[in-house]
């Protein structure tokens, strides 16, 4: 079974199948409905759902395994986008060299950030961290202007010198990123009474290289590699008074969640191919690290888990205006419609930063282990308790 136990190898299978069935599985709600508006179906949004799974994955190697805090991890997006569109731009338009070139790059830089910022460890570790993704983003943003365009971003263009491309289609255009011709914007969208299923190209491509991603996490938490890293975050200080060097093992798994960092860095350009410097700010850093603590830091789904739930929240929850408000409270009297939207209005829209920080205070507060704790306890509560007969025959002693 792939060399998983049963029990990864069921979990890999139920990953894939939701990534499968994702656009039916998000979109419950008809599409002429008044709750459509909750449907996260959709290329775009769907494809963010996976592309921020990998990056959290990533991130979960280094901080869920060993407990080293990085607050610079965006700084490896942004490197694999900026590398995935240079690719765009002088060689060919097909996704996987600038796939290849996101990882291989982001690879490399993180072995320099992570060479000098492990020599460190606790809060000195998370400001270098943090330090060197601010020094990327401002280099990004103002001083390499001519690799990077600046606060304007780097984008592809009609005078892009492609080796193995056409600069513009026939009809004066610039060229789609593609698979080996299969265009990364293709959809095929299906109509089932009154729902609408759209079903992507790109999304399956970045669900195939989440599933690759998931299932060598899988491999590094079970492997003696993993366990090592286990040790580190449990005692460090005791692995040197064993002889054992713990700082190759956990640069390895900087280097490793770098790479994972510029995949999604690269995944994000081949659906988009444009790059600005806000990938590499600290505020992204630090979305990874909510992804993370609020699926569950240290296991395999929860990292996943977390980045759909923030996704879903800026990217649905966010749309809910005062407009929307109203017509779901409109069955009311006036005054009472008028106070509800008041009381609500501050949560939803632009305020739903103040939501998601609501929860995720209750999730730190009551479930520790994020949203699979939370799952765990609720599938607890359906297992089968023994049966009353069951209870007393055990209460007997043998002498009775």
């Amino acid at each position: 079974m792939l060399g998983l136990g049963r029990k990864d190898f069921g979990l890999l299978v139920i990953v894939a199948l939701l990534t499968l069935l994702a656009p039916f599985i998000l979109n419950p709600f008809p599409s002429d409905s008044s709750l459509a508006q909750f449907n996260a179906g959709y290329p775009d949004l769907m494809q963010r759902f996976v592309i921020f799974g990998i990056f959290a994955i990533g991130f979960n190697i280094l901080f869920g395994l060993t407990g080293y805090l990085s607050f610079g991890h965006a700084a490896f997006l942004g490197v694999g986008s900026y590398a995935a569109v240079w690719m765009f731009k002088l060689l060919t338009m097909n996704v996987i060299p600038a796939i290849i070139l996101s990882v291989l790059i982001a690879g490399v830089f993180s072995l320099l950030i992570g060479y000098i910022s492990l020599r460190r460890s606790g809060i000195y570790f998370s400001i270098l961290t943090l330090a060197f993704a601010q020094m990327s983003f401002a280099l990004a943003y103002s001083v390499l202007t001519p690799i990077t365009n600046g606060e304007t971003g780097l984008q592809i263009a009609l005078d892009d010198p492609r080796i193995l491309g056409v600069s513009q289609t026939a009809d004066g255009s610039i060229p789609v990123t593609h698979l080996f011709g299969l265009e990364m914007r293709a959809t095929e969208v299906v109509n089932m009474g009154p729902w609408q299923f759209q079903f992507s190209a790109g999304y399956y491509l970045c669900a195939l290289l989440m599933l690759i991603a998931f299932y060598l996490a899988i491999r590094i938490f079970r492997s003696p590699f993993g366990m090592m890293l286990r040790a580190v975050k449990s005692n460090q200080q005791r692995l040197y008074y064993t002889g054992l060097n713990a700082r190759p093992y956990t640069l390895a798994a900087f280097v490793i969640s770098g790479m994972y960092a510029g995949l999604a860095g690269g995944l994000l350009a081949a659906m988009d191919p444009l790059a600005g410097a806000e990938r590499m700010q600290w505020t992204a850093s630090g979305e990874v690290v909510l992804m993370t603590i609020l699926g569950g830091a240290g296991t395999l789904i929860g990292p996943v888990l977390g980045a759909g739930f923030i996704k879903y929240f800026e990217n649905i929850f966010s749309k809910i205006n005062d407009n929307v408000l109203h017509g779901w409270f409109a069955f009311l009297p006036d005054g009472i419609e008028d106070a509800l939207v008041a009381v609500v209005h501050p949560f939803i829209g632009k305020g739903w930063h103040l939501t998601l920080g609501l929860l995720f205070m209750a999730v730190v507060i009551f479930l520790p282990g994020g949203l699979v704790e939370g799952g765990q306890r609720i599938a607890r509560l359906f297992r089968r308790k023994p049966a009353p007969d069951t209870e007393r025959a055990h209460q007997h002693t043998p002498a009775e």
